[in-house]
């Protein structure tokens, strides 16, 4: 995988830059149409919350692409974290690969 300097776009900005902005949405009208809580919108849209497959199912059906895409969203920016974290990295380089057996 290629990874770059650069953050990845978050769940919260394709959702709201993306969908939300151009097709006039507010949070309410996305909960309504998600049959979920507005407060549930509002932690996505603000990156409290992340993606879950359940939700990307959701998010599929309203706005008519795939989960897949919902869900490399939240991996391209779980991996970035992962990999810009000094705490995540050290614990990384401790990992021993382990030989193949003969």
């Amino acid at each position: 995988m290629l990874m770059t300097k650069r953050k990845p776009a978050t769940i919260g900005e394709i959702l709201t830059h993306e969908f939300m902005w151009p097709m006039g949405l507010t949070q309410s009208a996305l909960a309504e149409a998600m049959g979920v809580q507005r407060k549930h919108v509002n932690e996505l849209c603000n990156d409290r919350r992340s993606m879950t497959a359940p939700t990307a199912l959701i998010l599929a059906r309203v706005f008519g692409n795939s989960p897949e895409f919902w869900l490399n969203v939240q991996r391209r920016t779980d991996l970035w974290e992962a990999t810009n974290s000094p705490r995540e990295r050290a614990r990384i380089k401790r990992a021993k690969p382990i030989k193949a057996a003969a």
